[in-house]
């Protein structure tokens, strides 16, 4: 049996601040994904959804949610939650449901309507939820946590605030040709600089803000895509869900500690770069087939950590590769040609879908200005609470 999977359509809700419910954010998405791969509503026969946990009761189950949305029709229902990994964690439950003969069509739903400012913990008494003792015990913030990461690399590679910033430049320059994108508007070096100090050494312009939106993909079985008249549609070729190994040697959200090592040599590869590693087995393919990459840029700093995590350059040259342009569009090997974080902000369940939807387009030709030339292979990377791996493999 092939390990493909068709993705039939793709569709989005623009990204912002629009005050709404995630479930209409969603069911935008949604039709917008059916609309696009050609399938009527009532043919979907299963849909998984992505959940927010802070979206009230229905976002926990968001399979449900977004099936009653779009009008009960006798599907099956699966909801999934991995943090930021959500989406990809659907993704790969809706591409088990398909290779297992469970399902023909699949619908994936991940939709968020994010709070202001950065995300804190749930309320109540956790003592034994290592997110919730980060903010009680050591008042780590994710922005603090992404300049200590930025931190390291100033000292372990001699990175500078000014790489870090020809990062937002580059993103911002893909966003602001991408409709979908909330901030859509070119940045220059010298506004980054100038943006206020959130978490020394990282301003306010390399940190992604939180958001609303939505993604939604129409999957199937490569058989139906070929009955549907899809006869070379994109294809999932692999799906990595890995978690770390033990011992951790670098701290890693939410842990605010590493295990010793006395016992045990550390792993030989950080826990990101595993994810990356189990995907490209799986997919058959190394860093130099891809055409370009979709990363998690919750801060800049850490977009030039995921260059080395999958592949694109050694340990401490991530900064050499965004100052050649090498991952700018019209580079070598252009990462998040959609603006990324950078140009959306987090809508936490719906963001591992959005960066599958831009590989399809990109590997369909669609993506109009943004469009890398000849894209044939595409991969997705980044990370939830609590050891989520996720990363997505597409091809054509």
């Amino acid at each position: 049996m092939s390990g493909d999977v068709a993705v039939l359509g793709a569709g989005m809700h623009p990204w912002g601040k629009w005050g709404r419910s995630f479930v209409e954010y969603g069911r935008v998405a949604a039709r917008d994904a059916l609309a696009d791969a050609g399938v009527d509503w009532p043919d979907v026969q299963s849909v998984v959804g992505a959940d927010t946990v802070r979206g009230g009761y229905p976002g926990y189950v968001a399979g449900a949610t977004f099936a009653q949305a779009l009008g009960w029709q006798g599907a099956r229902v699966t909801s999934v939650y991995a943090a930021c990994a959500s989406g990809a964690q659907a993704v790969n439950t809706a591409r088990a449901q398909i290779l297992a003969g469970m399902a023909d069509v699949v619908l994936v739903v991940g939709a968020d309507a994010a709070p202001k400012g950065f995300f804190a913990p749930a309320g109540g008494e956790r003592p034994d939820d290592p997110d919730w003792l980060r903010f009680r015990v050591l008042g780590a913030t994710n922005p603090a946590y992404f300049a200590l990461y930025a931190r390291r690399r100033m000292a372990l590679h001699g990175d500078t605030p000014e790489d870090f910033a020809l990062v937002k430049v580059k993103n911002a320059a893909a966003g602001a040709l991408n409709p979908n994108a909330r901030y859509r508007a070119a940045v220059s070096a010298e506004q980054v600089a100038a943006s206020a100090v959130v978490a020394d050494p990282l301003r306010l312009l390399d940190i992604c803000a939180t958001s609303d939106g939505a993604a939604a993909l129409v999957l199937s079985s490569m058989e139906f895509a070929r009955r549907h008249g899809a006869a070379d549609p994109v294809r999932i070729r692999a799906v990595s869900t890995v978690t770390p190994t033990y011992p951790k040697a670098v701290l890693d959200l939410p842990d605010i500690a590493t295990d010793s090592a006395v016992a045990a040599e550390p792993a030989s590869a950080s826990f990101r770069a595993s994810i990356a590693r189990a995907v490209y087995e799986e997919a058959g393919i190394g860093p130099g087939d891809l055409s370009l990459a979709e990363v998690y840029d919750l801060s800049t700093a850490l977009e030039l950590e995921w260059y080395e995590d999958i592949g694109l350059c050694p340990a401490g040259e991530g900064a050499a590769l965004v100052r050649e342009g090498a991952t700018a569009l019209g580079g070598r090997i252009p990462v998040n040609p959609s603006g990324g974080l950078a140009s959306f902000g987090e809508a936490v369940p719906a963001q591992a879908i959005a960066q599958v939807c831009e590989l399809t387009w990109q590997l369909r030709g669609t993506a109009g200005e943004r469009q890398v030339p000849g894209a044939r292979a595409g991969i997705t990377a980044n990370q939830g609470l609590f050891g989520h791996g996720s990363a997505v493999i597409a091809v054509r």
